[in-house]
């Protein structure tokens, strides 16, 4: 197919996977846009401090430094040497008929594009556990931003719950700076953690790696353990309650808490482009469809963990992927795939494995009193989204207009996978049955002044 113009090609995202692909589009000497909302590219596992940062890469990033200092001074030479523009600080909050609506410090602009790769990453998936609405309250990746990016702990006495490789590490990377992390406490038991090892297996270093970080919390790790509640004065937390895994309960003072269960895909973009969703069951979350090179129709490609959890690496790969399928579609030569492709399968196993011993907490979401908060924005019950089933029905867009979960600032994203497994048991089917909520514009926060200048 003979190139009749040079494309344009827009990458949100850079992350990992946004920045190889960045690369691989400029070794084919094309010029691509990058669009982050990060004011220095390495998106949330390689964030960067501010100038003047007196911690070390190896301080702030540990085994991966190495990684880390190749990336950054990969993108920053392709800006610097003006072979890839870069729109940082920017947040794209809408997507129509080729045109991204570009939020930056001039209001919201209007960026076009002939193909779109997508590599907006993820965020914590988070669970509502009783009083998790109080002050003191944040994910682990908050946590884990306030330490790299100010060189800060979030609080002075510190709680950490939740389940997966983040549990860990932000646990040991607080106790490495000096803070004070009273207890870290998971939810997945040790015969749960054990039933996905041999699927971990296909990274044994990352495997050793991670258990090697559990030891250094000694005894303040905690595995099988059942969350109660959160308790709060006027001024904030001041305890978490649990049960170890004997059932003993347990009170640990403290004025901070982190939570987190692993991550959940960031999909508002690929949805508003119009990309297909299947329900992962592995994963309890909806995630969107594209072929193994990250082809999503309609010019779209996806890549990291927006689309596949596959963590840093497999960002990497699948940013270069992205970029050869797009280069491939549009008659341009590509470069070989094949190994990355066996890369990815490899990778595949050791996630699958990491969803395996970490689950989601579904028991301990649908058992949630009717009185406790799941949707912190808008201050919405257990019982309201139970009640909203009763009054609607089973399905994820009727529950959220009904009872507003879901409209607040963050979109869903933080309330939503509770919220559908709520409605799953009250609707009597399963949460795939229930769908997801619809995405709506703007998917970020922003000021009314931004779009009356939009254009």
């Amino acid at each position: 197919m003979a190139v009749s113009k040079t494309p344009r090609i827009v990458i949100v995202g850079a992350g990992p996977a946004g920045i190889r692909a960045a690369a691989a589009l400029v070794d084919a000497g094309l010029h691509p846009v990058v669009i982050d909302e990060g004011n220095r590219a390495g998106g949330q596992i390689y964030r960067r401090p501010p100038d003047g940062f007196v911690r070390t890469p190896e301080q702030l990033y540990g085994s991966e430094a190495a990684k880390a200092r190749a990336l950054h001074a990969l993108f920053d030479r392709l800006a610097a040497d003006g072979r890839l523009t870069h729109r940082a600080g920017s947040s794209v909050i809408a997507l129509q008929e080729g045109r991204l609506h570009v939020l930056g410090e001039g209001g919201v602009q209007l960026v076009s594009y002939d193909r779109l790769i997508l590599a907006t990453g993820a965020s914590d998936r988070v669970a509502p556990v009783p009083g998790w609405q109080s002050a003191g309250v944040y994910s682990l990746g908050a946590a884990q931003i306030a330490l790299k990016a100010q060189g800060v702990a979030l609080g002075r006495r510190i709680v950490l719950t939740g389940s997966g490789p983040l549990l860990t590490l932000v646990g040991a990377q607080l106790v490495k700076a000096g803070a004070d992390v009273a207890a870290v406490l998971d939810t997945a038991p040790w015969h749960q953690q054990m039933r996905g090892f041999w699927k971990l297996a296909a990274r044994p270093l990352v495997t050793l790696r991670g258990l090697a970080l559990r030891a250094k919390l000694g005894s303040r790790y905690h595995a099988g353990v059942s969350l109660e509640r959160i308790e709060a004065d006027g001024q904030g937390v001041t305890a978490m309650c649990w049960r170890d895994a004997g059932g003993r309960q347990r009170l640990t003072e403290c004025d901070t808490i982190g939570m987190g269960w692993h991550l959940r895909a960031e999909t508002h973009l690929a949805d508003l482009a119009g990309c297909a969703f299947t329900y992962d069951e592995q994963w309890r979350q909806w995630l969107p469809k594209s072929d193994e090179m990250g082809r999503a129709g309609n010019g779209v490609y996806l890549a990291g963990d927006g689309a596949r959890l596959l963590g840093a690496d497999g960002a990497e790969i699948a940013g270069r992927l992205a970029a050869a399928a797009c280069l491939a579609d549009l008659g341009f030569p590509a470069p070989s795939t094949a190994a990355d492709l066996r890369k990815l399968a490899r990778l595949e196993r050791f996630a699958s494995g990491l969803a395996c011993a970490f689950p989601w907490p579904a028991a301990m979401v649908r058992a949630l009193p009717d009185d406790a908060i799941v949707c912190r924005c808008e201050n919405v019950t257990a019982g309201d989204v139970r009640q909203s089933v009763d009054f609607g029905g089973g399905e994820a867009n009727r529950v959220k207009s009904l009872s507003r979960v879901g409209m607040g600032r963050c979109q869903g994203r933080y309330c939503q996978l509770a919220a559908v497994e709520l409605a799953a048991v009250q609707a009597g089917c399963t949460p795939d049955a229930i769908g997801r909520f619809r995405g709506q514009v703007p998917v970020r926060p922003a000021p009314i002044g931004a779009f009356l200048r939009d254009g």
